[in-house]
């Protein structure tokens, strides 16, 4: 029997996110997540999903995971650090070490799970970290585990940056201060300023680390905004994901070899949860090699991500600063936001709306992620939708 105290909490909470327009359905395909989705029975444009590369739905990842699983089994059966570390996960590694410039990898099961393992594995009470106040809810957590002193800094505000890491150098307070920020904001598709960042970090001997969950596989002719930036051996923590344009699941830190090291020994993720299943790890590298030959996907994402911007530009979106196939439409008000969500879902355009808490109150949006698996076609009747539907509720002239 549920507690009284439980119900009431819940009940009050429910209603008021339903009351202030900041309830989220939940919803479930019946199918693949490709650029044309089937859910609740209707054929969608999906420009909801971080499937960038189209990758998820490759041939060629399925025929690599299909084969790991007849030679491997469906499950690594243990934790990496007893008996659950597979030739596949070391293969791996050493591709991404190769494909990030970096001297060796280490790969989780997650994306959140880098930063809930490696900001803890490094920093503890008696440091700091100063920390991008628009930086993913992963990032966030893993500095709140860590006990460190957490200095948020406005984004992408450099000179706030300079200051507070003089602050902190000066108090004399901290054995260690890390900067850390995303390299792709991912509501808004704008980047880190990475070489002033590095340039602040020289001065004032800070740890760098980079959460390039949207970068990797998008910029950088694939290998993501640190070597955008040229500064592949200037960043200390490489953060990547392996679920967005990789097609898969899981996550990657790529930097120094003692690093690496150092995270396989203290990294509390690594250590204590079974690790990845061969047919994610082979798709994985399937995936990376692919990226490492062809560059083909990542130019079609560039082409698609551009002409859907100036299509929605042209017809009166206000869709940010955006630098990457990030492209959010600002609505602003969170009742209209998901007013307008929906009306694209009926005319056969699905396109979540995203409001606060994932973004600041008063500045909801929806958020289009256009893929190297789109035609032109699809982006055409995609347009043509958010034309009658921004009209329809003022949103466009």
């Amino acid at each position: 029997m549920s507690s009284r105290q439980l119900m009431t909490f819940l009940s009050e909470n429910l209603s008021s996110l339903k009351e202030k327009g900041l309830y989220n359905e939940i919803e479930s395909l019946q199918g693949a997540n490709g650029p044309i989705i089937t859910l609740n029975q209707r054929i969608l444009i999906n420009l909801s999903s971080n499937n960038y590369l189209g990758l998820a739905t490759d041939q060629r990842l399925k025929n690599a995971a299909q084969e790991a699983i007849l030679a491997y089994g469906v499950g690594a059966g243990a934790v990496r650090s007893i008996n659950g570390t597979l030739d596949l996960h070391l293969e791996l590694e050493e591709k991404l070490a190769q494909f990030k410039s970096t001297e060796a990898a280490i790969v989780y099961q997650s994306g959140f799970n880098c930063n809930m393992g490696a900001i803890s594995a490094v920093m503890n009470q008696e440091d700091a970290i100063l920390s991008d106040e628009l930086n993913h809810a992963s990032i966030i957590d893993g500095c709140r585990l860590s006990r460190a002193k957490i200095i948020r800094y406005r984004h992408s505000d450099m000179d706030d940056l300079r200051n507070k890491a003089k602050q902190a150098r000066d108090s004399v307070t901290f054995k260690k201060i890390m900067v850390i920020t995303d390299g792709v904001f991912s509501m808004d598709g704008d980047l880190a300023k990475l070489p002033e960042i590095v340039s602040i970090a020289k001065e004032f001997d800070l740890i760098t680390y980079v959460d390039d969950a949207h970068g990797s596989g998008v910029l950088g002719e694939g290998a993501g905004t640190v070597k955008h930036f040229g500064l592949s051996d200037r960043i200390d923590f490489q953060i990547g994901t392996l679920s967005k344009a990789i097609g898969v699941v899981g996550g990657y830190v790529a930097g120094k070899k003692e690093l690496i090291q150092w995270l396989k020994l203290q990294s509390r993720p690594f250590l204590f949860s079974t690790a990845s299943t061969p047919a994610d790890v082979a798709a994985c590298i399937a995936a990376i090699e692919l990226l490492s030959k062809d560059t083909q996907l990542n130019q079609r994402l560039w082409e698609n991500a551009d002409y859907l911007k100036t299509g929605l530009t042209k017809l009166g979106f206000q869709i940010g600063n955006s630098e990457t196939p990030i492209t959010p439409c600002i609505i602003g008000d969170e009742f209209k936001t998901q007013t307008f969500s929906r009306r694209l879902f009926e005319e056969g355009v699905y396109a979540k709306s995203i409001v606060f808490p994932t973004v600041p109150r008063g500045t909801g949006r929806v958020r289009n992620m256009p893929t190297a698996a789109h035609t032109k076609e699809m982006l055409d009747e995609a347009l043509s939708v958010y034309e009658k539907v921004g009209k329809e509720l003022r949103i466009i002239p």
